[in-house]
C-alpha cells in the first residue's frame, strides 16, 4: 500500500454540498455505523447492471390474513400502536385501484400454459394465488435476483461441476413484460361467510388437469412451480469447493485448491514494537493512591459533571466528594453487610455493579469503593424485565463469579421489576443476590480510626469486564491492578493527557473505551469529565458538540453514530467552535464502516474550527483493552493513511490494493500505531498461531502488561486467548512471553500503522471464503429504498447446514411496508450481496418493526436473534430461502452404472429364498388338498360373492390355505375370542372377520374403528371385558388410543381395564412398521398390564394379504439399524444403534407357514444378495390369483401375480408385492429349532421417490420434518417436476407458518442431502389419511396442483 496515498485527503466538501448531505440524510433511518456514500453508489451501480436481465421468480402465496396491507389499505404510521393493522381486511377487495390492477387469472393461466415459446415473466409471478396480496412488479424484480445468481459466462459454465437441478418439461422464458397490478383476494358477493368457497371439492381429479406435457391447466400453483423450474434450470455458478463424496464410511470433502485464487506472496511479517512506556516521576503507584492524593490535596477540583435530559448540569462530583464517598462505600461493604462474625463480603469477593447509563457519579463512587475495599466489581447492564435477551448468560457469569451482592443506585432500585409483595424477583438464570444501594443516606459513617489500606498496584484482580461471545455466552475478562494501572499510563502517554484537562464523554462508562478513559485514566490525571447520557443524545444529538464548545473541552470520546447524528441534526449553528479539541477519539474507529462518518463529519465541521489531525480512531477489545490509537499529530509523526482494498482479495485472506472505481472494495483508515510498551504481531486465523505474510490478513495479537489476564473461571478458554505463543515459519516462538488475541482481523501497514478489517466474531467462512457480517450489513443498508429497513435494524449471522456456513440476513421492516416493497427490497438485497461479495444469501427474512431481541442499549442482540431463528420462534412476516443458489456441496448425484444390476446379482449366489417351518408346510398341504375336495369348509356360492370384496381374486384352495396358515401361526381354537378393530370389508380385516372365524370356529368381536373417534377407550375396554387373548388393529386405531387415552390410564385402571391376558396385539399394515408408535403404545398401556412382547405388526399386500404375522411361539421381532445413506443406493448396511444417519427397522412379524420369500431386483428380476435392498417376491398357497375384472391389462396382471426370476430358479412362480425390503438370517431359533429368518419391509416401490439418482422413502423425510418443530403435527412429501414438495400441518398461530420454512429446508438438507423446492404450510387435517392410517400422498399432490388446499403459506425455494 502506498503511504503517500493517505496524505492527499479527499477534497473537503464545500458548505453547499454539506447542506445537500443534510437534506439527503435527514431520514436518520439507516444504521449510521455502516453509512458510506461510496459504498452506496457501488451498490446502486451493481443493481443497475441487473436491469437488463429480467427473470421470473414465483412469489410465495400467502393467505389473506398473513398479507402485509398495502399502504393505501391500512397505513399504520411508524411508532404508533399497531391496533389498526387488523382493520380493513374484510372490505371486499382492498382499494378500487387494486381491483383494477388485478388481471384475470384464467386469462393469465391459459396464456402461460398454451404459449409454447414464451411465458410472460412477471405477469407469471403475479399469479401468487388469489391469496398473494403481492404484485407482479415485485415478483418481476424478485426475478432479477437470480439473474445475478445464475448469470454465468461460457467458460465458467465449462468448469461447472455442480449438476444442474434435475428438472424436466419447461418452456422458454423470453418476454419481459411487467404488470403492476396488486393481487388482492376478492370476497364473493354476500360478504364474509364464503360458503361458496367452502363447498369446493377438497381434492381435484388429476386426470382432468394434465395436458399432454403433464402441465396442469387449471392451476396457478403449477404455473409457479413451472417458473421455479425454469429459474432453476439456469446454470449455477461453479461450486466453491468440490463435492464431498458420500461413501457411507465418512463424508470426504475433496478440497481441490483452485490455482487461480489469490495467495499471499509477501515476506513473513515482523512483530511491531510500540514506543517505550516512559516512567513519569509523579505517576501514582496505584489508582486508589491517585484518588487519595487528589481527594486530599485538591478536594474542590471537579471530577465529573453529569447532564440531565435538558442538557443542564445535574450535579458536579468533586475529587473530595468522590474520595470521601468511596471510603464510606468501602467501609459499609466490608463491615455492614452480614454479621460481624459472618460478613457477606470479604476482600477478593466479586460484587455486581448495576447502574443506569444516566448516573455515572453513583457508578464511579461504587467502583472506587470496591477498589478501596479490595472487592472485585463486575459491572453489568440494568435488567429491564425478568426475561431480558441474554439475561440467562449474564446470570451464568454472576453465578460462576460467586456474586451474592449487587450494588445499584436509588433510582435504579426503584425502577427494577417487583413482585406483588415488593420484592425484586430473581432474574432468569441469575443467582440469588442481595440488592444494596451505596448512597450516602443509606450508609453508616466509618469510625475516625478506620482507613482503607492503600497499596501499590499488584497482581490481584481489580475488576471484571463482561464480554458477549458470538454464540451468546457471556465471559468475564479479569483485569489485574497492575494491568489497569499500566493501561492508564499507556493511554496517558499516547493521548498526552495533562492534569485538570476537561474531556467530554458520550460512551458507556461501564465498560470499554468509556470506562478506561472517563473513569480510570481521568482519575489518574485529575481530569474533569463531562458525561453526556444516551437519553440526552436521543433528544439532542448536538448536545456533545455544544458541551465541547461550552467547556472548551480538549478531548471528546464518541462513536461513529454520534458523529452521524450530529451531522443530521446540524443546521449551520453560528456558535459552534471546535478549535479547543485536540483529540476526537472515535471508539469504533476500527470498524471499516466508520471511515465515512469520520470523513463526512470533518467535511462539515472543518469550517467550525475542527482540525483534520484531531480525528483519532482507536481499536480495542475486552481481552486486549486498547490495541492501537491514532496519536494527536505532532511534528515528525506519521500522517494518517487509508487503503482501498479488494473485497474478493480480503475474502481469500489477502491484501490487494484496488481503485475506488471498483464496486467491491473496502476503504480502511488506520487506527494509529501500537500502544507504548506493547509488542504486536498478526497470526493466521486457523490452526497454529503462525505469523502472517505482509500481504495477508490475520488476527492481531499483543504482548503487554496492559491486557486482561483470563476469562474468569475458564482455564481452557483462557489458555487459548491469553496465553498464545506466535511462531515463525520455522516453528520457533517469536517471544518467551505470551501474547493475547485481540479478536480483531487486520494487518500492519506501511510506517507501522495498524489497519483493522473486521472482527473474529463477525467472521463467516462460506465455501472456504471469509466474509464479515458488518460488510454484508453495510451492503444491505445501501440498497434502495434505504428507508425500507426500520431504523437500520439488520442482523446478519451464519448457521451451519451440511458442512458449511450459510448466511442468514434478518431485517426489521417499517410498519407501513407493503408486500410489494418487501419483495422489491429482498430481491435487490440478494443481487447487491451477490455482486459486491460474490456470495449467496441462504435465507433472507423480514420481521415486523421492533421485534428483534434488543441489547440493554437498544442494539440488536445477535446471538439471541440467531437462537430464535434456529428454534423457529422469530415469526418473520416474509421469508426467501435460496438453497439452490447457495448449497453447492451436495454429494454427487448417483448415476446407475449399466453393469450395476447384474453385479449385484452375481454377488447373490446365496440369494435367500426363505421357507418357513417344514412340518407346518407338510400339514398345510395335506389340509389344502382335503379342502379342495371337501366343500364342507365353506358354502360355495356366498364365498364367491364375498371374494369380490377382497378385490384380489383368491381361489378356494388358497383361501383355506390362508385360514389354515393363520390358525397355525396364532393358535386359534373354537374356545378363543378374537377382537378385531379393523375395516371389515377388505384385506386381512375381512379374512379375520369373515373367513378365519368360520374356519377355526373362534368367536370374532368386531369393534368398528370409526366408533373410537367418539370413545377412544372402546377397543381396549372390550379386550379387557371379554378377556381377549388375540386382538388385531390398525395404526390409526393405535394412534387414536395413544393420543386420546394418554392422560387417562389411571382412570381406566380404576375402572378395572386389564390387558394382562393379551398374548398378541397385531397391527395389520401394508407398510414399514411404525416403531415409535408401537413403542409408545406399549409403554403407555404397560400400566394396564399389557405385556411389552404382545405388541407386533403384520405385513400383507394386494398379492398376498398376510405374508408375516407375529405368532404366539417363536422369538420376539428383532430391530436392526441400517445406514440411511446406503439405503438410498439400495444397499443394506447394518450399523450400531445411535450412530449418525441410522434408521431403526423392525421385522414385520414372523413369516407365515407355507410362505416362501425372495428378494429380487425390480428392474432386472434377478435374485439379490443379503446386503441389497430389493422387491419382496412371495410364493405361497394363499397368494391371490389376479385382479377381479381387470380388462385389457393382462400383462400387468401376469407381472404382479405370476412372475419368474430372470436367472437362478426360473421355474417357481412368484407374486410381486410392490414393496422393497430385505431378508436377514438371525442367530435366533424358532419353535422347530431352525434358524429364524427375519423380513424387513422398507417401503412401497410406487411411493419411493427417485431424486438425484437415489431412492428416497417419503416416511424418512417426513419423520425428520415432524421432529424439527413442536408446531408441526403431520407432514407429507411428494415430487412434482423433480422438485421436492414438503407439506406440513401447523398446530399453532398462522404467524408461526413462516418460521417453519427455514427449519424444514435445513433438516432435509442436513439429514437427506436434498434441497426442498416448495414448502407448503396448511391447517390441521388437510393431509388426507385413509381408514388404515396411511397417508394419501397422491391425492394431496393433486389437491395442491389444483390449488385446492387453501394453504396458509407456500414458499418457493430458489
Amino acid at each position: 500500500m502506498d503511504p503517500s496515498m493517505g496524505q492527499e485527503r479527499r477534497t473537503p466538501v464545500t458548505p453547499s454540498s454539506s447542506s445537500r448531505y443534510n437534506r439527503r440524510r435527514s431520514s436518520g433511518s439507516r444504521d449510521e455505523r455502516y453509512r458510506s456514500d461510496v459504498h452506496t453508489e457501488a451498490v446502486q451501480a451493481a443493481l443497475a447492471k441487473h436491469k437488463e436481465r429480467k427473470m421470473a421468480v414465483p412469489m410465495p402465496s400467502k393467505r389473506r390474513s398473513l398479507v402485509v396491507q398495502t399502504s393505501m389499505d391500512a397505513y399504520t404510521p411508524p411508532d404508533t400502536s399497531s391496533g389498526s393493522e387488523g382493520e380493513g381486511q374484510g372490505n371486499g377487495g382492498g382499494t378500487s385501484s387494486s381491483r383494477e390492477g388485478s388481471i384475470s387469472m384464467e386469462h393469465w393461466i391459459s396464456r402461460a400454459v398454451h404459449s409454447s415459446t414464451t411465458t410472460t415473466s412477471s405477469t407469471a409471478s403475479s399469479s401468487s394465488s388469489t391469496r398473494s396480496g403481492g404484485s407482479g412488479a415485485a415478483a418481476g424484480r424478485l426475478a432479477d435476483v437470480l439473474a445475478q445468481h445464475v448469470h454465468i459466462s461460457a467458460q465458467q459454465h465449462l468448469q461447472n461441476h455442480s449438476a444442474p437441478p434435475d428438472v424436466t418439461g419447461y418452456t422458454n422464458n423470453t418476454a419481459n413484460t411487467t404488470a403492476d397490478g396488486i393481487q388482492v383476494e376478492r370476497a364473493p358477493p354476500g360478504g364474509g361467510g364464503s360458503a361458496a368457497q367452502r363447498q369446493t371439492p377438497k381434492y381435484g381429479n388429476a386426470e382432468l388437469m394434465e395436458t399432454g406435457d403433464g402441465v396442469p391447466v387449471s392451476s396457478r400453483v403449477s404455473a409457479k412451480i413451472q417458473q421455479l423450474v425454469n429459474t432453476l434450470k439456469r446454470p449455477k455458478r461453479p461450486p466453491l469447493r468440490e463435492f464431498f463424496v458420500d461413501d457411507f464410511e465418512e463424508l470426504l470433502e475433496v478440497q481441490q485448491p483452485d490455482p487461480n485464487l489469490p495467495k499471499a506472496e509477501g515476506a513473513q511479517m515482523a512483530a511491531m514494537r510500540g514506543e517505550q512506556l516512559g516512567v513519569v516521576t509523579n505517576w501514582p503507584p496505584s489508582l486508589e493512591a491517585a484518588l487519595q492524593r487528589w481527594g486530599t490535596i485538591s478536594p474542590k477540583a471537579p471530577c465529573l459533571t453529569t447532564m440531565d435530559t435538558n442538557g443542564k448540569p445535574l450535579y458536579v462530583l468533586t475529587y473530595g466528594k468522590l474520595w470521601s464517598r468511596s471510603v464510606k462505600v468501602a467501609y459499609n461493604l466490608l463491615h455492614k453487610l452480614g454479621t460481624k462474625q459472618e460478613p457477606l463480603v470479604r476482600p477478593g469477593d466479586r460484587v455486581a455493579l448495576v447502574f443506569p447509563n444516566n448516573d455515572p457519579g453513583a457508578f464511579m463512587t461504587a467502583f472506587y469503593g470496591c477498589l478501596l475495599a479490595e472487592v472485585v466489581p463486575v459491572p453489568i447492564e440494568v435488567p429491564l424485565t425478568r426475561k431480558d435477551a441474554g439475561s440467562q448468560q449474564i446470570g451464568f457469569l454472576l453465578g460462576s463469579c460467586g456474586v451474592t451482592v449487587a450494588l445499584t443506585s436509588d433510582a435504579c432500585h426503584k425502577g427494577l421489576p417487583k413482585t406483588p409483595t415488593g420484592e425484586i424477583p430473581q432474574f432468569k438464570g441469575w443467582p440469588k443476590v442481595l440488592w444494596f444501594v451505596p448512597e450516602s443516606k443509606h450508609l453508616s459513617k466509618p469510625p475516625r480510626d478506620w482507613f482503607p489500606q492503600i497499596k501499590d498496584a499488584n497482581q490481584d484482580t481489580a475488576y471484571i469486564e463482561y464480554k458477549t461471545c458470538k454464540d451468546g455466552g457471556v465471559l468475564g475478562v479479569t483485569v489485574t491492578r497492575t494491568a489497569m494501572l499500566t493501561h492508564c499510563q499507556a493511554l496517558t502517554q499516547s493521548c498526552s493527557y495533562t492534569e485538570a484537562e476537561t474531556i467530554v464523554n458520550v460512551l458507556d462508562f461501564k465498560k470499554d473505551v468509556g470506562l478506561w478513559h472517563a473513569v480510570l485514566t481521568s482519575v489518574m490525571n485529575m481530569m474533569h469529565v463531562i458525561s453526556i447520557p444516551y437519553a440526552l443524545m436521543k433528544v439532542n444529538p448536538l448536545s456533545w458538540i455544544q458541551k465541547v464548545c461550552q467547556f472548551k473541552a480538549k478531548v471528546a470520546y464518541v462513536k461513529s453514530r454520534d458523529m452521524h447524528w450530529a451531522l443530521v441534526a446540524h443546521r449551520d449553528q453560528r456558535d459552534v467552535n471546535l478549535s479547543s479539541l485536540r483529540m476526537l477519539v472515535v471508539a469504533d474507529g476500527s470498524n471499516p464502516w466508520s471511515i465515512s462518518s469520520c470523513d463526512a463529519f470533518l467535511n462539515v465541521f472543518q469550517t467550525k474550527g475542527l482540525r483534520p489531525e484531531v480525528v483519532c480512531p482507536c481499536a480495542s477489545s475486552p481481552e486486549a483493552l486498547t490495541v492501537a490509537i491514532r496519536r494527536p499529530l505532532e511534528e515528525g509523526a506519521t500522517p494518517p493513511s487509508r487503503g482501498v482494498l479488494s473485497m474478493p482479495g480480503l475474502s481469500h485472506g489477502v491484501i490487494r490494493v484496488d481503485s475506488e472505481e471498483k464496486l467491491s472494495v473496502l476503504t480502511l483508515q488506520d487506527v494509529g500505531s501500537v500502544m507504548p510498551g506493547a509488542l504486536m504481531c498478526v497470526v493466521k486465523v486457523e490452526g497454529v498461531p503462525q505469523l502472517c505474510k505482509t500481504d495477508e490478513i490475520g488476527e492481531m495479537c499483543v504482548c503487554t502488561v496492559a491486557t486482561g489476564t483470563s476469562y474468569y473461571g475458564l482455564a481452557g478458554m483462557t489458555k487459548n486467548t491469553f496465553e498464545v505463543f506466535p511462531v515463525s515459519n520455522n516453528g520457533t516462538p517469536i517471544s518467551e512471553f505470551p501474547f493475547t488475541r485481540t479478536g480483531l482481523l487486520g494487518f500492519i501497514g506501511p510506517a507501522g500503522l495498524i489497519f483493522v478489517a473486521g472482527k473474529m466474531d463477525g467472521l463467516m467462512v462460506v465455501g472456504g471464503r471469509r466474509h464479515n457480517a458488518d460488510d454484508i450489513v453495510a451492503t444491505a443498508l445501501a440498497v434502495e429504498p434505504m428507508k425500507f429497513v426500520y431504523r437500520g435494524r439488520i442482523a446478519v449471522f451464519s448457521i451451519t447446514v451440511l458442512h458449511d456456513e450459510r448466511i442468514v440476513v434478518v431485517a426489521e421492516q417499517r410498519p407501513d411496508s407493503t408486500e410489494e416493497d418487501s419483495f422489491q427490497w429482498m430481491s435487490r438485497v440478494l443481487q447487491a450481496i451477490d455482486s459486491i461479495h460474490q456470495v449467496g444469501v441462504y435465507c433472507l427474512a423480514l420481521v415486523s418493526s421492533n421485534t428483534l431481541p434488543k441489547t440493554p442499549l437498544g442494539g440488536i442482540h445477535l446471538s439471541e436473534a440467531k437462537q430464535l431463528f434456529l428454534e423457529g420462534a422469530l415469526h418473520p412476516c416474509n421469508v426467501l430461502m435460496c438453497p439452490h443458489t447457495c448449497v453447492t456441496n451436495l454429494p454427487k448425484p448417483r448415476q446407475k452404472q449399466p453393469g450395476e444390476a447384474s453385479r449385484q446379482e452375481e454377488n447373490s449366489e446365496g440369494a435367500l429364498i426363505i421357507t418357513t417351518e417344514k412340518k407346518h408346510k407338510a400339514s398345510l398341504l395335506k389340509e389344502s388338498r382335503a379342502a379342495g375336495t371337501n366343500t364342507g369348509v365353506f358354502p360355495l356360492v356366498p364365498l364367491n360373492r364375498l371374494l369380490i370384496v377382497i378385490n384380489h381374486g383368491m381361489s378356494h384352495t388358497a383361501t383355506s390355505a390362508f385360514c389354515r396358515s393363520i390358525k397355525l401361526q396364532c393358535e386359534l381354537y373354537p374356545s378363543r375370542e378374537v377382537a378385531i378393530c379393523l375395516d371389515p370389508y377388505c384385506g386381512l380385516g375381512f379374512v379375520l372377520w369373515c373367513l378365519c372365524s368360520v374356519y377355526s370356529g373362534h368367536q370374532s368381536i368386531l369393534i368398528p374403528p370409526s366408533e373410537l373417534e367418539v370413545n377412544p377407550a372402546l377397543w381396549l375396554s372390550a379386550v379387557s371385558q371379554y378377556k381377549v387373548r388375540d386382538t388385531f388393529c390398525s395404526y390409526s386405531v393405535m394412534e387414536l388410543c395413544t393420543k386420546g387415552l394418554g392422560l387417562q390410564t389411571d382412570s381406566l385402571k380404576s375402572r378395572g381395564v386389564d390387558l394382562s391376558r393379551v398374548r398378541t396385539c397385531v397391527v395389520v399394515a401394508e407398510e414399514r412398521p411404525r416403531i415409535a408408535l408401537t413403542q409408545s403404545f406399549s409403554k403407555l398401556f404397560k400400566d394396564l398390564g399389557l405385556h411389552p412382547r404382545a405388541v407386533s405388526t403384520s405385513f400383507g399386500c394386494r398379492v398376498n394379504l398376510a405374508i408375516c404375522l407375529q405368532g404366539t411361539s417363536g422369538p420376539d421381532p428383532t430391530t436392526v439399524f441400517v445406514d440411511m445413506r446406503a439405503l438410498r443406493h439400495d444397499r443394506v448396511r447394518l450399523v450400531e444403534r445411535g450412530s449418525p444417519h441410522s434408521l431403526p427397522l423392525m421385522e414385520s412379524g414372523k413369516i407365515l407357514p407355507g410362505v416362501r420369500i425372495i428378494i429380487a431386483n425390480p428392474e432386472t428380476k434377478g435374485p439379490m444378495g443379503e446386503s441389497h435392498l430389493g422387491e419382496i417376491w412371495v410364493h405361497s398357497g394363499h397368494n391371490a390369483s389376479g385382479y377381479f375384472t381387470v380388462y385389457g391389462d393382462e400383462v400387468l396382471q401376469s407381472d404382479h401375480f405370476s412372475s419368474r426370476l430372470s436367472f437362478g430358479d426360473t421355474q417357481t412362480v412368484w407374486a410381486r408385492t410392490g414393496y422393497l425390503g430385505f431378508l436377514r438370517r438371525t442367530e435366533l431359533t424358532d419353535a422347530s429349532g431352525e434358524r429364524h429368518d427375519a423380513l424387513y419391509v422398507v417401503g412401497a416401490l410406487e411411493e419411493a421417490m427417485e431424486l438425484r439418482g437415489m431412492r428416497y422413502h417419503p416416511i424418512d423425510i417426513e419423520t425428520s420434518v415432524i421432529r424439527t418443530h413442536k408446531s408441526i403435527t403431520e407432514c407429507a412429501v411428494f415430487t412434482w417436476t423433480n422438485l421436492l414438495v414438503v407439506v406440513v400441518e401447523l398446530d399453532g398461530s398462522e404467524h408461526e407458518a413462516l418460521d417453519l420454512v427455514p427449519l424444514v429446508t435445513n433438516v432435509v438438507l442436513e439429514e437427506h442431502y436434498l434441497i426442498v423446492g416448495v414448502v407448503v404450510v396448511v391447517d390441521i387435517g388437510v393431509i388426507p389419511i385413509n381408514s388404515r392410517g396411511e397417508k394419501q400422498r397422491m391425492h394431496l399432490r393433486d389437491g395442491f396442483l389444483a390449488d385446492q388446499l387453501d394453504p396458509i403459506y407456500v414458499a418457493y425455494n430458489m
